[in-house]
């Protein structure tokens, strides 16, 4: 039988934005609330240490990835490097991540769009059209992608600008402001903001429908995420600087309120209108990336063999991505923002982790970057994955053994067979 396989349709600058909308709009203008509520200002400190730790992990993505050109990501890279267990780890610790985050993105979406009490009806409304949208082949998703992210760029320049003008602002950087939650709580923020740059991972799953993706994978991971650094860091100076750490954490729409309180009431509506583009953006390449990392599970038969199929005509995972719609629609009607950031986090620094170790068992010939990036990012998986919120981890490590269980049953079904 013919191993389903998908088409090389990507090139660098598509991939580069479908990571970028995968970034900016995870959580620019959702995490700094409750990464405020963890650590006050300490939260920039969280954001440094978040951002050394997906360094660490978007070169070993990007080292993988040159290795291995398919679909799956870590799924893949650590059947290939470490055994199928540790890829099955990975898959599944991403696959249920990666839904609470698209639960996330959708009612980020809603909270700015939406009118009062017609949230989550919008955010599965958003949910549905963007699985539409990415139905209809991956060129599709990339176009989009780009608007996308071109719009969100604009509002958050917008929103920084506001920030630097504002005359009278908070005294946020009080050392007490600074430590007010501990080094727990600046790891804390650190594991909840480590949420927003996971984008990355996005590009190294849909390595199966990029051209010449040994050289265009890495390439475009490491472009996107220092793009998504240097955003992350001035946004997160802005909204602090004009709300305080206080302010910051109570808000449930922080870059909006910022201008506001900056008095650009003109510019509320283009930041909201950006925000809702960043996470339709960011919902855009999640079900892309999640749909994608079934398939490729489904293929090795670590999940049912019927998300294995290929749309004959748009090329596309297309069983997987309506479970994965459905899954996050689900997930939409019985979550809240803050949860679903928490869960996720936990599920994505799980897969990470397993990258890190996979780059690092990397033979000699297929190393891109030192051994010690690889042990700063699974260290740093570890720490910041334990020092998540408590329901967080309890709720991802319950969600992991379910996997494990349902695997280990699945193998011993099939062997008596």
């Amino acid at each position: 039988m013919t191993t389903p396989s998908l088409e090389r349709r990507l090139g660098l600058g598509d991939a580069v934005f479908i990571g970028l909308g995968s970034m900016i709009g995870a959580g620019v203008f959702s995490v700094f609330a409750p990464a405020a509520a963890a650590a006050g200002t300490g939260l920039l400190i969280g954001l440094v240490l978040a951002a050394i730790v997906a360094f660490g992990n978007a070169t070993s993505s990007a080292q993988l990835a040159a290795a291995h050109p398919t679909s799956g990501g870590t799924y893949a890279y650590g059947r290939a490097e470490l055994g199928p267990w540790w890829g099955f780890v990975a898959g599944w610790g991403f696959v249920v991540g990666k839904l609470a985050s698209g639960a996330a993105m959708a009612l980020t979406f809603a909270a700015y769009a939406a009118p009062p009490g017609w949230e989550r009806p919008v955010a599965i409304l958003a949910v549905v059209a963007i699985s539409a949208v990415n139905w209809f082949g991956v060129t599709r998703t990339a176009q989009l992608a780009r608007v996308i992210v071109v719009i969100a760029l604009l509002a958050l320049a917008v929103a920084v600008a506001a920030g630097a003008a504002t005359p009278d602002v908070p005294r946020w950087l009080d050392a007490d402001e600074v430590w007010v939650g501990g080094w727990y709580g600046i790891l804390q923020a650190g594991g909840l903001l480590f949420f927003a740059f996971a984008g990355y991972a996005r590009i190294a799953t849909m390595g199966e429908e990029v051209r010449d993706p040994a050289r265009t994978i890495p390439r475009a991971i490491v472009i996107a995420f220092a793009a998504a650094v240097i955003v992350y860091a001035a946004v997160g100076v802005a909204v602090l600087s004009t709300l305080g750490p206080e302010a910051t954490a109570l808000s449930t729409e922080p870059v909006a309120d910022a201008v506001a309180t900056a008095g650009w009431g003109w510019a509320v509506p283009v930041v909201r209108i950006g925000a809702a583009a960043a996470s339709l953006g960011a919902l855009l390449a999640l079900i892309a990336g999640i749909s994608r990392t079934m398939f490729a599970m489904a293929r090795e038969d670590d999940l049912p063999r019927l998300f294995a199929a290929v749309h004959p005509r748009w090329k596309v995972p297309h069983r997987a991505e309506v479970a994965v719609a459905a899954a996050v629609v689900a997930i939409v009607s019985l979550v809240d923002i803050r949860g679903a950031i928490g869960f996720s986090s936990f599920g994505v620094l799980l897969y990470y982790l397993v990258a890190n170790i996979a780059a690092f068992r990397q033979r000699p010939s297929a190393r891109r970057y030192p051994r010690v990036l690889q042990i700063v990012g699974g260290i740093g998986c570890v720490v910041l994955g334990v020092t998540l919120p408590w329901q967080s981890v309890a709720a991802g490590a319950a969600v992991v053994a379910i996997g494990i269980i349902y695997r280990a049953l699945r193998l011993r079904f099939s062997r008596a067979a």
